[in-house]
């Protein structure tokens, strides 16, 4: 096992044994989710943010940071392609706030093949990302610890949607194209950069619980997801001053940094 995996795993806090199943897919796809949290802060610090590998193991694993998908699928996918699993990147267009134009591909997911078999697999799409892969098969409800999810297939391109209160909501379409590391650089660079992205104006962050439930934090408003019969939340606003001091280790797995440089951007 490569020194990479051994610390990848040690971060996900995984001891299974990596083989190309669809087993350990689906379990490592989890425990990322639920160790390495979707955060935005490195876009409104503002620090670059670099997508080789090097960058991405000493961040997301050395450091204990989060990402955003970019990083975050960069590293999965580098993980699972060491494990032996046939596996590339996909760009997305992201349409789950009803953009009223047509958006650019600003979402990396992955496609893994597994046994003969596609799935969709990507980590890092904030509240609503995938927690399992799901097949590529169009119209037919998957479950995943967090909720339900399908595809829609028209012509050469899918729809990812999720199913919120018995109503399918669209996340993002993408087709099978193949695509390049420059497309990622490109698409990241768009994401961190363009005056009107909302990861500029917001500050994001989620963690999901291997449990079903999840965290998230929206310009300072906390809430904390619990699912038994029902989904509850507990709703707490968050100052800088009372973050920094209560640094919440426990709920995002490392300590946030420069919180008021972070909130002078956010309110730009």
């Amino acid at each position: 096992m490569s020194p990479f995996l051994r610390a990848y795993f040690s971060r996900l806090s995984w001891t299974g044994e990596p083989d190309v199943s669809i087993d350990t897919l689906r379990e490592l796809h989890l425990q990322h989710n639920s160790a390495i949290p979707f955060e935005n802060l490195d876009v409104l610090l503002p620090r670059e943010i670099h997508l080789d590998d090097g960058a991405l193991e000493e961040k997301l694993i050395a450091a204990r940071r989060g990402g955003y998908c970019f990083e975050q699928n960069g590293l999965l996918e580098r993980a699972l392609r060491e494990i032996g699993f046939n596996v590339r990147s996909l760009l997305g267009r992201v349409v789950l706030a009803n953009p009223p134009q047509m958006p650019p591909r600003t979402h990396r997911l992955l496609l893994v093949e597994v046994a003969g078999e596609r799935w969709i697999a990507g980590v890092g799409f904030g509240g609503q990302t995938l927690t399992a892969p799901i097949k590529l098969l169009a119209d037919i409800p998957q479950q995943t610890p967090h909720g339900s999810y399908r595809l829609v297939h028209e012509g050469d391109e899918w729809t990812l949607q999720f199913n919120h209160h018995e109503h399918w909501q669209s996340m993002y379409h993408f087709d099978l194209g193949r695509q390049y590391a420059s497309d990622y650089v490109m698409g990241n660079f768009w994401s961190a950069h363009w005056p009107q992205s909302h990861f500029r104006h917001h500050l994001l962050m989620c963690r999901h619980l291997p449990d079903g439930g999840k965290m998230t934090l929206t310009n300072f408003h906390f809430t904390h997801w619990r699912i038994t019969m029902w989904w509850r939340r507990s709703i707490l606003p968050m100052s800088p001053r009372c973050m920094k001091r209560c640094r919440p280790v426990s709920a995002w797995g490392w300590t946030i940094l420069n919180m008021a440089s972070a909130k002078r951007r956010w309110r730009r």
